[in-house]
């Protein structure tokens, strides 16, 4: 999720643990820098595109490697504000807001290593999108009205942010299965064959939902809102570069593309140079995970360390986009070309 989400969400586990035992702003404090520090892998440059994406989210999301780190930053905390009789609620509380950051990244799409030394597996629900403010804007209510009431009635604030915003997260999971459902059966309705569906939730929301099935040769999008009325879903085809794919198999990036996005990718050639898109973050014709993995007289040569090459939607368009087809409009994704 994006910085603001997990800083409000550290600091509201830490304020509701710690709760009278000590200065509130002293818990949303510490909470909001152990629902940050997960975070600072991103500032790690491998010198690789590929690597950058599929290392982050790795061993500062681990749970084991937080939990081990959890005591040593709850005693300096302890420490640092005179409370050592209070090291092992601080334990608790800081504990709490480390791990909750990556079960929170997790209910994303992109793929969170929880297990880490065990398992390399990326994990991804996918049932919110990265930036949602129906899940964040209860915490930073809760969590403002915890630092500017009186105890009692900041605490129960508090407290009941974080219950709405984990209801939400139910709530996501349920209708990301309804959907899933939908889609199922719009498929087979339709004669589509596919081995793998991907329901994701679009912008900032859990109404309108990015439907993506995998067959052999190709890929299809489709959208669904509950708001929908049939509920039909309209599937838009595109090649997925299956050849390309398996006579490329042996370079690295697209190794590791592929696996870490479950097989959600395509692959194609333009001017000699090989692109692999991950998608399951974007919309056709936009993917900010596109990368260019050079050319074969390049990699002939040595390993070629993979380029960003993907583009970001016109946010302008999108948003215009988006809320009427949330309506239940059946308007095309914007940039779209349909024959």
């Amino acid at each position: 999720m994006d910085s603001l989400t997990q800083v409000a969400l550290g600091a509201a586990v830490t304020v509701a643990v710690m709760g009278r035992r000590t200065a509130v702003w002293k818990s949303a404090l510490w909470g909001a820098v152990a629902g940050t520090l997960p975070d600072l892998d991103a500032l790690i440059d491998h010198g690789d595109a590929v690597l950058n994406m599929v290392l982050h989210r790795g061993e500062s999301h681990a749970l084991f490697y937080l939990t081990l780190f959890a005591p040593l930053m709850a005693w300096l905390v302890a420490r640092l504000h005179g409370e050592g009789a209070l090291w092992r609620r601080w334990w608790l509380a800081l504990w709490l807001a480390l791990v909750t950051h990556p079960l929170l990244d997790t209910m994303t799409v992109y793929g969170t290593q929880l297990l880490l030394p065990f398992t390399n597996h990326p994990y991804g629900v996918g049932s919110v999108f990265i930036i949602d403010p129906l899940y964040t804007v209860p915490l930073l209510i809760g969590l403002v009205l915890a630092l500017r009431t009186p105890l009692a009635v900041g605490l129960k604030a508090n407290a009941a942010g974080l219950l709405l915003s984990s209801a939400y997260l139910v709530w996501s999971v349920l209708v990301q299965q309804h959907v899933e459902l939908v889609a199922r059966d719009s498929l087979q309705r339709q004669g589509i064959a596919a081995d793998a569906v991907l329901v994701t939730p679009a912008p900032f929301n859990t109404v309108l939902w990015r439907v993506v099935a995998m067959t052999d040769t190709e890929y299809v999008e489709g959208y669904h809102s509950l708001l929908d009325n049939p509920p039909v879903i309209e599937w838009h085809r595109f090649d997925r570069g299956a050849e390309l794919a398996a006579a490329h198999g042996d370079v690295e990036g697209l190794r590791r593309l592929a696996a870490f996005t479950h097989g959600f990718y395509s692959v194609h050639e333009h001017d000699g140079r090989l692109f692999v898109t991950d998608l399951r973050m974007g919309q056709e014709p936009s993917y900010i995970f596109r990368f260019d993995l050079g050319t074969m007289t390049e990699r002939a040569h040595g390993p070629v360390a993979a380029q960003l090459s993907g583009e970001r939607m016109d946010m302008r368009a999108g948003l215009q986009w988006l809320w009427p087809r949330l309506l239940g409009q059946p308007l095309p994704p914007p940039g779209l070309n349909l024959p």
